[in-house]
């Protein structure tokens, strides 16, 4: 029997395998969230630099997502291939550097252990096909994209822009919604945060958010439509306020302390995606307009 067949008749097999396929693929997204901004800040040196006519810096070594590779922040001990099997080896070094003890973040773990169960859950809601297997792809870069925009404010172009082309080209088969709509979700989903952003600076004189939530915001509409949008901000807004309260709360920001939207826009719109319409539905029921 073929593999797509045994998929299909078995889900529980595509479950199991696409959340193992999830482990390893939240390792690599490490290393892209941990490298990713660092490749564009040297980036953006050299064309600093370039743009200032000022000399060229030394030539620095390679890195990249690939090289070079992989080793402990502390000791620069390349880690072996036993010591980077998703979770396992984690567990089996209880979380220390096996040259110089040092701990090792739980971020990697986490990361490694959402992606898993993430991936193994897109399996189940969709079952084997092309829908599960493109969202798969959304959510491992909305995993990457909201865990780099958590730590340094950054929503990387070379990871949005191609998603929502992405969205686009796959909805032009129909996948999630009609072309028509997935356009005008990425064209209203821009100009909406575009358009708040500009009203908040004339009235305030401050930037209230960063371009690249314009631009993830434009992504989720690519993939959803534009219908989905409403239900995004409501449940993004409101989880970023909920979040933001509590920092305050807690001592653990101020009110000039910037708090990144990306990762609340983020699970707003893949919650969207999966259950707009639940949601929608059942709120107009709740309040007796349908």
């Amino acid at each position: 029997m073929p593999l797509n067949e045994i998929l299909t008749h078995y889900p529980l097999a595509f479950v199991v395998i696409t959340g193992v396929i999830g482990l390893l693929v939240g390792s690599f997204l490490n290393v892209v969230i941990w490298r990713l901004p660092r490749m564009l800040e040297r980036e953006w040196r050299v064309q600093a630099r370039d743009i200032l006519g000022l000399p060229g810096e030394t030539p620095l070594p390679t890195y990249n997502l690939v090289l070079p590779h992989s080793q402990c922040p502390h000791c620069s001990h390349r880690i072996r291939a036993w010591e980077n099997i998703p979770l396992l080896s984690y567990v089996f070094l209880r979380g220390r550097c096996s040259a110089c003890s040092a701990p090792i973040s739980k971020r990697y773990p986490l990361t490694e252990l959402a992606c898993g169960l993430l991936s193994a859950f897109i399996a189940w809601h969709f079952g084997f096909g092309w829908q599960a297997c493109m969202t798969l792809v959304l959510s491992w870069g909305l995993l990457a994209m909201s865990l780099i925009d958590a730590e340094h404010q950054l929503l990387p172009d070379v990871l949005v822009l191609p998603l929502m082309w992405l969205g686009l080209i796959v909805n032009s088969f129909g996948l999630f919604v009609p072309l028509q709509e997935a356009l005008w979700g990425a064209i209203a989903g821009y100009t909406l945060l575009w358009s708040v952003f500009w009203l908040f600076k004339l009235l305030t004189g401050k930037d209230g958010m960063g371009h690249g939530d314009f631009k993830l915001l434009a992504l989720l509409g690519a993939w959803g439509g534009w219908q989905i949008l409403p239900l995004t901000i409501l449940l993004s807004s409101l989880t970023g306020a909920i979040v933001g309260l509590i920092c305050l709360r807690l001592g653990n920001a101020n009110t000039s302390t910037p708090i990144p939207f990306g990762p609340w826009l983020a699970i707003a719109g893949w919650i969207a995606l999966l259950w707009g319409g639940q949601i929608t539905d059942f709120y107009w029921q709740f309040v007796g307009l349908k």
